[in-house]
C-alpha cells in the first residue's frame, strides 16, 4: 500500500484511496460487482434468509451546497450539521435544512481531510482521513474543544446509546469509548452468506441497525449493530440530483430525525437533500 504526501490538495479522497486500493478492490470484487448490479436479482429472491431489499419515494428535496464534499451528515434537535472533507476546504457546519444556508461553520486545518461526524452529548466529533486524528467541538458554539488520536484511517462516524461508531473504508465497524476515544469492540460487516462488505463509508444509527454508504455505489446497507451481518438494502438509484460537480461526486450522507422519524440522503457535491421514504420491494 502506497503512502499519500501529506501535502494540502482540493483532490477527493477517493481518487487517491482508489489507487491504493487497488489490491483490496480486486480481492473484494465479487461483493464489489454484487452492490453495484447483481445483489438486485439476488435480493429479489423469495428465501428468508436474504436481507430485505427497499426502493425510495423521495418526499422533497432541498437545497444543498454543491460545493460541499459531503463527508457527515447528522441531526441533533432542529439543527442539520454537516462535515465536509477536501484538503484546504474541510469544514463542520450547522445548517439550516429547508434553505440549505450555512448558519454557523468551523474550518478544519488545511494540512486536514476531514471525514464523518456525530453529535454525542454537548460534543460534535469530526474525524480526518489519512491523519489518524480525530477534533472535538462545542456542540452549540462550534469552538474546539479538543483533539485525540486513532489507529488507521477515518471515514464514517455515528453512535448509538453509549459508543462512538467509526468506519475506515474496510468490512470492520469498531466501536469506541465516547470519552476516552479507545476502540472497545469491533464488528466485521457480513452478508448472510458470509461475504464482507468493504467499502463501508457514511454511517447513521438508527433503532439498533447502522444505515451506512457503501462508496461509489448507489447503495445503502443495513447492518445490524449487534452481529454486523447486513439485514437489509437500500437501492438508490433513482436519486439523483439536478447537479453534481466533479467526479467524486458519489451518494454519500445520511441523516435520521428522531422526533418525526424522516430520513435524508445527498451525496458529495450535490445540488441537492432529499427527504426519503423506504418503499419494501415486493
Amino acid at each position: 500500500m502506497t503512502t499519500k504526501a501529506r501535502t494540502p490538495s482540493t483532490t477527493g479522497r477517493h481518487s487517491h484511496g482508489r489507487r491504493r486500493r487497488i489490491g483490496f478492490v480486486l480481492a473484494s470484487a465479487a461483493v464489489t460487482a454484487a452492490l453495484c448490479g447483481g445483489v438486485l436479482a439476488a435480493l429479489n429472491s423469495s428465501q428468508s434468509s436474504r436481507p430485505a431489499v427497499f426502493d425510495v419515494e423521495i418526499i422533497k428535496a432541498y437545497p444543498h451546497d454543491p460545493k460541499a464534499f459531503t463527508q457527515g451528515l447528522e441531526f441533533f434537535g432542529d439543527n442539520l450539521y454537516e462535515g465536509t472533507g477536501q484538503y484546504g476546504r474541510s469544514r463542520l457546519r450547522k445548517v439550516r435544512l429547508e434553505t440549505g444556508a450555512v448558519v454557523q461553520e468551523v474550518a478544519l486545518p488545511d494540512d486536514v481531510f476531514g471525514e464523518g461526524i456525530t453529535v454525542w452529548e454537548d460534543r460534535i466529533i469530526q474525524l480526518s482521513w489519512q491523519e489518524r486524528l480525530g477534533f472535538v467541538f462545542d456542540r452549540d458554539t462550534l469552538e474546539p474543544k479538543g483533539r485525540f488520536r486513532y489507529a488507521g484511517e477515518g471515514w464514517g462516524l455515528t453512535h448509538d446509546a453509549t459508543h462512538l461508531i467509526m468506519s475506515d473504508g474496510s468490512s470492520t465497524l469498531r466501536f469506541l469509548d465516547p470519552q476516552t476515544y479507545r476502540v472497545v469492540r469491533s464488528v466485521r460487516v457480513i452478508t448472510p452468506e458470509g461475504q464482507p462488505v468493504e467499502q463501508l463509508n457514511e454511517l447513521e444509527y438508527i433503532d439498533g441497525e447502522i444505515f451506512a454508504n457503501i462508496w461509489n455505489t448507489s447503495t445503502i446497507a443495513r447492518i445490524s449493530a449487534a452481529t454486523g451481518r447486513v439485514v437489509g438494502w437500500i437501492d438508490l438509484r433513482n436519486v439523483r440530483p439536478r447537479q453534481a460537480v466533479g467526479s467524486n461526486a458519489v451518494l454519500n450522507g445520511i441523516a435520521y430525525e428522531p422526533k418525526s422519524k424522516r430520513l435524508f440522503v445527498t451525496g458529495k457535491n450535490w445540488s441537492d437533500l432529499f427527504e426519503i421514504r423506504l418503499v419494501p420491494r415486493d
